[in-house]
């Protein structure tokens, strides 16, 4: 499975002061993404510095 910590959708909530994704994925799409996608993510993106400067 991806690592959470380097997805793009990995965000970070002041008020709660803890880390959540993004995406609102219930019980039920995860666990699909478990059985059928081996447990890898479909919504991950890799967040990294270089991201935006490479669109450019």
């Amino acid at each position: 499975m991806p690592d959470c910590e380097n997805c793009w959708n990995y965000n970070y909530d002041d008020e709660e002061e803890e880390y959540y994704c993004s995406k609102d994925i219930d019980e039920d799409e995860w666990y699909r993404i478990q059985t059928f996608h081996n447990g890898v993510c479909p919504y991950f993106r890799e967040a990294n510095d270089y991201y935006l400067p490479r669109r450019q």
